[in-house]
């Protein structure tokens, strides 16, 4: 197969679902012969992972859109960075013979425009479900729709929420990750927090964010608390730059519902495998729907019970009443009692975790993802 270049584009340079995705898809060109430039905004722990596995990275502050840039000032901002990369990377495609430009994410217009006036082929990965406004949805959705030779979805979720683009032109690609990072965790968490080994510890990991449900998690915390004195929760994550204050929102929280002595907040870490071998439960508590959340795939390659809401991606992991439950996003007097059979039956725990090892291993695993990428990405 002839080799090609490839401009990938990006908008942050974290480690969460998309950013792993990322790692995961430059391997897919690498497999396919295909050398890669990834762009990303600025410095963070994936420009590190990028370069040790030995692919090029270039930092540019490309206009990424974000809900803070839908006012006067931040769309000033993002004019300025995203018409000063367009230049920028209109050259640098002339200069490496850029073939294909391919955006890991709605966030990043750039990726379009360079396909509106560059003779590259433009692959569009979506990991994203939007609703509102709806004004903005729809003109993503028609910038998507005249920017586009590919459109890769990361569940049905994703695909269904389009409306303006028919589903034959988007195609399903669920994301896959290497259990064995997983399989081979060996960590007690439960003395790190300097807890009883007779604590059932429930614990969720997501970026700091409104919608990704942590203030829900803490309601279903307070309840389960009542009648559980044997229980600890555990949160695992960051916001994002210029969203701190929903950390110290987050904190507050903890406080007002009197969880201070039972919830322990570990911000960010790295080492995810190793929290989620110590977990007991495992919960993803998105309030709005998660378009494919990769946590959900690592707590079942744990061997961890999974209980997510019951929308978007989730829907198409989590087995309710195999893998784990599916809960209601916005009642958690319901949301508890899925919980408390776990938190009853050690047994249950086990068979459950054991059979949402088994699903992940068979349908969402690396070679898997890898193989479909290749057989998409390849086929423009």
């Amino acid at each position: 197969m002839e080799e090609k270049r490839v401009l990938v584009i990006y908008g942050s340079a974290d480690l969460y679902g998309a950013s792993k995705n990322l790692l995961r898809s430059l391997h897919g060109f690498k497999r396919l012969g295909w050398t890669s430039i990834t762009v990303l905004p600025h410095e963070g722990p994936l420009v590190e992972l990028i370069q040790a596995d030995g692919f090029e990275v270039m930092l540019l502050e490309h206009g990424v859109v974000r809900r803070q840039n839908l006012n006067p000032r931040g769309m000033l901002t993002f004019c300025k960075q995203l018409f000063s990369a367009h230049r920028q990377l209109s050259t640098l495609i002339k200069k490496e013979k850029i073939d294909i430009v391919y955006s890991n994410s709605n966030a990043n217009i750039v990726g379009g425009l360079l396909k509106l006036t560059s003779p590259v082929k433009h692959i569009w990965h979506i990991h994203e479900i939007i609703e509102h406004p709806k004004w903005f949805k729809t003109i993503l959705e028609l910038f998507i729709k005249s920017t586009e030779d590919q459109v890769l979805c990361v569940s049905e979720a994703v695909r269904n929420n389009f409306s303006s683009i028919p589903l034959s032109k988007l195609q399903l690609l669920y994301n896959g990750i290497n259990t064995k990072p997983f399989e081979e965790a060996t960590y007690d968490l439960k003395a790190e927090l300097g807890i009883s080994q007779d604590k059932v510890l429930i614990g969720m990991i997501a970026r700091v964010n409104k919608w990704k449900g942590q203030l829900y998690f803490l309601e279903i915390a307070a309840l389960l608390q009542k009648n559980n004195p044997h229980l600890h929760f555990v949160l695992v994550g960051d916001a994002f730059e210029g969203y701190e204050y929903l950390y110290d929102e987050l904190t507050s929280h903890i406080q007002d519902l009197g969880l201070k002595d039972v919830v322990s907040d570990l911000g960010f870490r790295k080492d995810v495998a190793e929290i989620l071998n110590g977990l007991d439960i495992f919960v993803v508590p998105s309030i709005l729907p998660d378009p494919l959340p990769t946590t959900v795939l690592e707590g079942m390659a744990s061997a961890k019970p999974v209980i997510a809401t019951n929308h978007g991606g989730a829907k198409e992991m989590v087995v309710d009443g195999e893998t784990g439950f599916l809960i209601p996003w916005d009642c958690p007097e319901v949301a508890i009692k899925s919980i408390q059979q776990l938190i009853d039956s050690p047994e249950l725990r086990k068979k459950m975790g054991n059979a949402g090892r088994l699903r992940v291993t068979e349908h969402f695993n690396r070679e898997k993802y890898l193989f479909n990428f290749g057989k998409l990405i390849s086929s423009i």
